[in-house]
């Protein structure tokens, strides 16, 4: 009876919320970990700043998938040239395996950190499980077992109850946005930014509202159905906020931990994962890091499928290949070798001289960078009525969404100015 509630519950969750779970990945661990322990409370404002600026761009990615039927980079097609589009998704493709690369990296570090062994030799076991897993298990299924892993990172909150916080300074940091005009600050804001507002997350949830479309009979494209709008675009707009929100607020404890245990004791430059683990001794002593790789492990493994998934969908829709995880392999062969490819190329990262911690926040940096050209061709197909119909982004979206772009493109600019 338990296990039918627990798999009816996982399956009503939609892919605003799966979304948001895939978000906190291993280079968001890391990020935030680093952004506490480097600025203190200082940089909370973040995570309370990029909250509305990623519902209103992940529901944007969302309303464009439900809409037309079609995914992101297929309805970029439709506005602008397949070159353009192709640049694009290429782009996405190599910022994707670098983080699978670093994911898989922090990974097989934090195995090795709690059961001892080969770093490498983890990583590559954790690179095959994750293709294998891909390709021989519905992802449904993958998703609601490994979300249970996921769990170990409310320990973060736990921590709020054990360490001494100065909760007039946290409630600065949050809501006074406040920063040293630095090299190292300014990239970990790329980076806070890159991490929480992630291109790969735009095609990944734009696919999954056009793949669970294609599975309802009764279902059908907004352009078609336009009587399903009202309650479908009501849905997206909750599930994205809920599931965001979800996201944010383990970030926010994540930073708000590490400023309250290891910044406030002088670390300020994470070099390792058993560094950043230490922020959770004082709720879980010598059990830190075992908690602590559980988070980066389960994170990791469901964040994996969504950056090579993401990839796949994107490169499939410009080739006009079959693509979907509910199609067996033999039906979706080039989707599949896709994902295969950008999971074991991203094994690469492991050979660069760079720490796994650090490789998880350089990730986030590039993401942070080559999102601003992705959100912008996103913004002009959600505001096309020809593609879009009746239902193009309304006014909130449309703010909120080239705001969104402003600041990233400014923030990157600052940085690469300081550099």
């Amino acid at each position: 009876m338990v296990a039918t509630s627990t798999q009816g519950l996982i399956k009503r969750l939609g892919p605003g919320v799966i979304t948001g779970a895939a978000d906190d990945d291993p280079s968001g661990i890391a990020t935030y970990s680093q952004a506490g322990a480097h600025a203190g409370f200082g940089l909370l404002w973040t995570v309370v700043l990029t909250w509305p600026l990623m519902v209103a761009v992940q529901s944007v990615s969302a309303r464009i998938g439900r809409v037309t039927g079609r995914g992101l980079a297929a309805n970029m097609c439709r506005a602008f040239p397949r070159p353009v589009v192709l640049g694009l998704v290429l782009l996405l493709f190599v910022a994707n395996t670098i983080n699978i690369g670093a994911d898989l990296a922090a990974m097989g570090a934090a195995m090795a950190m709690v059961v001892g062994g080969g770093q490498i030799v983890f990583t590559f076991v954790f690179a095959i499980a994750s293709v294998l897993a891909i390709v021989f298990i519905p992802y449904s299924r993958y998703v609601g077992f490994l979300k249970y892993l996921t769990f170990s990172l409310f320990a973060y909150v736990g921590v709020v109850f054990t360490a001494h916080i100065d909760w007039r300074a946290v409630g600065m940091g949050a809501l006074v946005p406040t920063f040293a005009f630095d090299k190292d600050t300014l990239m970990l804001i790329v980076a806070i930014l890159g991490t929480t507002i992630s291109p790969y997350l735009f095609f990944w949830q734009s696919s999954q509202e056009v793949e669970e479309e294609e599975g309802d009979d009764e279902a059908g494209p907004l352009t078609d159905k336009p009587e399903q709008a009202p309650r479908e675009l009501t849905r997206i707009g909750w599930e994205t906020a809920i599931g965001m929100g979800m996201s944010n607020l383990v970030a926010f404890f994540i930073i708000l931990t590490t400023a309250a245990t290891l910044h406030a004791n002088g670390k300020t430059d994470i070099e390792s994962t058993q560094q950043a683990a230490e922020a959770l001794k004082p709720i879980a002593g010598d059990a830190a890091f075992l908690l602590f790789s559980l988070g980066i492990i389960g994170t990791g493994l469901l964040a994996v499928p969504v950056l090579a998934g993401s990839a796949a969908y994107a490169l499939g829709e410009v080739r006009n290949w079959r693509i979907g995880l509910e199609h067996d392999f033999g039906e979706a062969r080039p989707f599949y070798i896709t994902i295969a490819v950008a999971i074991l190329a991203g094994l690469g990262v492991v050979l660069l001289p760079i720490a796994p911690f650090k490789a998880l926040i350089w990730s986030a940096v590039l993401n942070g960078v080559i999102v601003v050209p992705i959100i912008g061709a996103m913004m002009i197909v959600a505001t096309r009525r020809e593609i879009m119909g009746d239902f193009t982004a309304n006014v909130w979206q449309r703010v909120l969404g080239w705001l969104t772009l402003v600041l990233m493109a400014a923030a990157a600019i600052g940085m690469f100015v300081l550099m």
